[in-house]
C-alpha cells in the first residue's frame, strides 16, 4: 500500500524546538519553541478581540514561548501586561522572534532543497 501524502510531509518536517535568543536591557530574555502550527496560529486569533497582528503576536508569544524543559514562560494572563506595561519596542524584540527563525529556517531549507536539485542536475549531467 502506497504511503499517504500526508504521512510523507509530516516526516518531512522538523518540528524540533529551536532557542530564541533575545536580549533586553542587557539580560537575557530568550525562550525555546517549536514551529507554529495552524492550530496554534488559530488559538493566537481567538485570543485576540481584534484581527490585530501585533495582538495576535502577543498571544502567539504566550502560547509557544517555552524554558529549556518545556515549561511556558508566559501565561494567557501575562498579555494585559504585555499589551499594557512593557514598552512597545521591547515587547517587539520577543515578538519577531517568533517568526523571524522560521523564516530564516524556511529559506534555509529551500535553499538546501535548491542546492540538493542542483547537485542531482549536475549528477545527471
Amino acid at each position: 500500500m502506497p504511503e499517504r501524502e500526508i504521512e510523507r510531509l509530516k516526516a518531512a518536517v522538523s518540528m524540533r524546538r529551536r532557542k530564541k535568543e533575545v536580549w533586553i536591557c542587557g539580560q537575557d530574555f530568550s525562550f525555546w519553541m517549536t514551529p507554529l502550527t495552524l492550530a496554534e496560529r488559530s488559538k493566537a486569533r481567538k485570543l485576540t478581540k481584534e484581527d490585530d497582528v501585533t495582538e495576535q503576536a502577543a498571544s502567539m508569544l504566550v502560547i509557544k514561548a517555552t524554558d529549556e524543559n518545556g515549561t511556558p514562560k508566559y501565561n494567557i494572563g501575562d498579555l494585559a501586561d504585555l499589551r499594557n506595561v512593557i514598552p512597545a519596542v521591547e515587547a517587539e524584540k520577543l515578538m519577531i522572534m517568533l517568526v523571524r527563525e522560521d523564516e530564516e529556517e524556511a529559506e534555509l531549507d529551500m535553499k538546501s532543497d535548491q542546492g540538493s536539485a542542483r547537485k542531482g542536475q549536475r549528477a545527471k549531467e
